[in-house]
């Protein structure tokens, strides 16, 4: 039997119409002639849902009484009895109430599709597992429902059903998703246009990685090895020599000839674990690399060129980036080299030759180290000078033995020789034993001549093999040794790579993991011969006297004292300098971030304090000074009512330029860093009545829908009722008579907001900013009446407090204002 095929409708967000478009699809189905039921559906209450079900078979469900309750799930049971062609089962990552057959309903679906029944589902990016946290930390709200992302793969089919958040915020205005007790909550907390943005983009990016594993899989099942040039992908070979700078540069500016085009750095490495490349040079380009926007990568292979295919294929690259051979030009003569195997081999992928400065000057070669220790070399000369004597001795007693035999006794003397010492002793060995053969054992005896052709061959065979055998165990025992401390320059440097960079301070901490690895006194990296940073005693301030002397890049110096250090080692030690420069450069920049955003606020504020000075003091000044020159003029009689209402009009406008004097004060104590911000454990619902007692009857009009429950606000009280008092003042002034603002409240993890929320004319998106600049008002056509200290002012306050002041688009028209404060511990 068949297994059927599942078809998922991926949502963004609630309410995008996935219910809706898996109903559209199931009347499509039914109307072709297949067998369609609907074994159970969500409608939520949504009219346009129920609506769609039409005239679709349904199914009842089954009830199942839980705690005195009853509910109803899925009739597993009845549908399998039903077997129909399609099934239509929304809410794939629904829990099911206990007593039920499976927990999740998930597990349901797979046993309808284990026996045939192909399936029409639903489930929001929200509930996949793998993006489960990250949409808690978004929307501040945990989904306890989740289903595993393999289920959600294997799916034959994935249609994302998708919306702007524009349109289903109106949606949800228009009540076509809650109910309207429900409206105003939700857009105030899981359905604010930031949180829709960002659910919708990831589901977006889910849905590209499933298309792309569909892709790679159809290429892998059909044996599809052809470059599909889907996306541009450009590699980037590196072999860890200093010309690997230039090739990423070349191949970063290939990449950005292509919108979206992906760049990829790789280095092989040898797969007999023998160290090739330098570990700081490809420290230093990894980062590089990553400076650019690409990824790094390491592979392993015997074949250089075979192996980067391999992966520039795996990854479907459409251009490899290689440098021009450093090998000399005999080398050249004598095999093609990995750029033009590469280009021989790459079929539809192009390959770019790039040259450098060391192209075709040949490599240095380095000294080769000693194979074995000094003392096993030692160990193999004496048993070459003491052991073929011996054994020439003890044959000599022997009659006549056959020269076969001596021969391959002398060759089992130079197996042993060069198995304790190595090449060169085993070489002595060889040419010794030769000798000792041709002079005591081989016609005519006592003289270094051959009579017979057959004993010439077979001193020739003794002396090859002597001389192979000490080859080979030579560069046996080399091989172990270069592949175990390429194994040990391995584990330290993944141990510098992720453990040190981890820390508070990833500078010191590498100093010292490179102090500690190589057992020193002190590690100090100079600048311009200045210690940056230094751990141990004593710190070594000269590189006079330093043991060893390291450069880490342009004018920085890294300098170890305790004691010297073996060639092998400073590969390690420069990777180690590398990391420095690379950690020293991150705190520098996280000391510059640090040190910007004060002044870049104090910048900010200083040019709202001056703008206030030059508007906002002006407007109550010159009410106040209007009536008192009213109340001196002579050539004016007021009656007793007049004169009220001038001494009333002075009375208020300096009282209003008290206010806005104290105000501003205190935002040049926010900007000298001195402002007196008291914050305490204070109740949203203590402050927000005051603020619209100061509004005066104004304010009585306002809703305020403040839960009772909310968390206590760590703010300070009096700056508080100041913004709130600011920008309802705000909202008041452009909300029409018949929908005046509203001030509500909720809670996300460890903040509160407060949303002042207006039904006027709104501001277009693009001039949200222009709303923060200092005491001015879009589309005024006058400025008798001022506006306090402004929008402006009251960002700054929020911000003293440890808070944010925002703009959202009200649904329906009008703007939000949403003051995000931290909640009391």
């Amino acid at each position: 039997m068949a297994r059927g095929e599942l078809r998922i409708y991926l949502g963004a967000a609630p309410g995008v119409g996935k219910t809706y478009a898996m109903l559209e699809e199931a009347h499509r189905r039914a109307e072709r002639g297949a067998d369609v039921v609907v074994a159970l559906v969500e409608t939520h209450g949504r009219k346009h849902t129920t609506a769609m079900i039409g005239d679709l078979e349904v199914l009842p469900r089954r009830e199942i009484g839980y705690r005195g309750v009853a509910f109803t799930e899925l009739d597993l049971p009845a549908v399998l009895a039903r077997r129909p062609e399609i099934a239509v089962v929304d809410e794939l990552a629904h829990t099911n109430v206990p007593g039920s057959a499976h927990e999740k309903r998930w597990q349901d679906v797979r046993e309808l599709l284990d026996a045939g029944i192909s399936v029409l589902t639903t489930v929001n990016v929200q509930h996949l597992e793998s993006l489960n946290d990250v949409v808690a930390r978004i929307t501040g709200v945990e989904q306890r429902e989740t289903v595993p992302d393999a289920v959600v793969r294997e799916a034959e089919q994935v249609e994302l059903v998708d919306m702007t958040p524009e349109a289903l915020r109106r949606r949800m205005a228009h009540g076509n998703i809650y109910q309207p007790e429900k409206i105003d909550a939700a857009l105030g907390n899981y359905f604010r246009t930031g949180n829709l943005t960002a659910l919708r983009e990831l589901a977006l990016l889910w849905l590209a990685d499933k298309v792309e594993d569909q892709l790679d899989r159809y290429r892998a099942d059909n044996d599809i090895d052809a470059t599909w040039e889907t996306r541009e992908r450009v590699v980037v070979a590196l072999a860890g020599g200093p010309e690997g700078d230039t090739l990423i540069r070349r191949a970063a500016r290939i990449a950005a000839r292509t919108k979206g085009a992906g760049l990829m750095a790789v280095h092989v490495t040898r797969n007999d674990g023998l160290a090739g490349a330098d570990p700081a040079v490809l420290a230093r380009q990894r980062v590089l690399v990553e400076s650019l926007g690409g990824t790094y990568h390491q592979v392993s292979g015997a074949d250089v060129s075979r192996a980067l295919l391999e992966f520039a294929r795996g990854v479907n690259a459409t251009q490899i980036v290689l440098g021009a051979s450093s090998r000399g030009r005999f080398a050249q003569l004598l095999t093609a080299g990995v750029g033009m195997t590469t280009t021989a081999l790459s079929g539809s992928i192009d390959v770019h030759l790039v040259t450098h400065e060391r192209a075709g000057r040949g490599r240095r070669r380095e000294r080769m180290p000693a194979a074995l220790s000094r003392g096993r070399r030692i160990a193999g000369f004496a048993t070459t000078l003491l052991g073929l004597p011996l054994l020439t001795a003890v044959l000599a007693t022997v009659p006549d033995p056959p020269l076969v035999n001596d021969i391959l006794l002398f060759l089992a003397a130079v197996v042993g020789v060069a198995l304790v010492g190595g090449l060169w002793p085993g070489l002595l060995a060889a040419v010794a034993g030769s000798l000792l053969l041709n002079w005591f054992f081989t016609p005519p005896y006592h003289r270094f001549t051959i009579a017979e052709g057959q004993n010439l061959l077979a001193l020739s065979i003794f002396v090859v093999v002597a001389v192979a055998v000490s080859w080979v165990v030579d560069t046996a025992a080399r091989t172990t040794r270069q592949a175990a401390q390429a194994a040990a320059e391995a584990q330290t440097l993944a141990a510098v790579a992720g453990g040190v960079l981890r820390g508070q301070r990833p500078l010191v901490a590498l100093l010292d993991r490179l102090r500690e690895t190589f057992a020193l006194q002190s590690v100090a990296l100079l600048e311009n011969g200045t210690a940056v940073a230094a751990v141990g005693e004593p710190v070594c301030a000269d590189p006079a006297g330093a043991d060893v002397t390291v450069t880490a890049d342009d004018g920085l110096v890294m300098l170890l004292k305790g004691h010297t250090l073996e060639a092998s080692d400073r590969r390690i030690v420069e990777a180690f300098a590398a990391q420095a420069a690379v950690a020293l450069r991150q705190e520098r920049l996280a000391a510059e971030a640090a040190t910007a955003k004060p002044l870049a606020e104090a910048n900010r504020l200083r040019t709202a304090l001056l703008a206030a000075v030059s508007h906002d003091l002006r407007t109550p000044l010159a009410s106040a000074k209007a009536s008192v020159a009213g109340l001196r003029s002579a050539e004016v009689e007021f009656d007793e009512e007049d004169r009220e209402e001038l001494l009333a009009t002075a009375d208020e406008s300096l009282d209003r330029l008290d206010r806005l004097v104290a105000n501003l004060l205190d935002m040049s104590r926010v900007q000298s860093g001195a402002l007196g911000v008291t914050r305490i454990a204070v109740g949203a619902e203590e402050v927000v009545p005051r603020a619209l007692d100061d509004l005066g009857p104004e304010g009585r009009v306002i809703a305020v829908r403040v839960p009772d429950d909310l968390p206590l606000l760590d703010t300070d009280p009096g700056l508080l009722e100041r913004v709130l008092v600011n920008v309802l003042a705000n909202a008041l002034r452009y909300s029409p008579p018949d929908r005046p603002p509203m001030v509500t409240g909720s809670s996300h993890g460890d903040t509160v907001e407060l949303r002042i929320i207006d039904h006027g004319p709104g501001i277009p998106e693009d001039r949200w900013d222009d709303v923060f600049l200092p005491f001015q008002r879009l589309g005024d056509r006058d400025n008798h009446n001022g506006v306090g200290l402004g929008l402006a002012l009251s960002r700054g306050l929020a911000e003293a407090m440890g808070g944010t002041l925002t703009p959202e688009e009200t649904p329906g028209g009008g703007l939000t204002m949403i003051l995000a404060l931290p909640a009391a511990s």
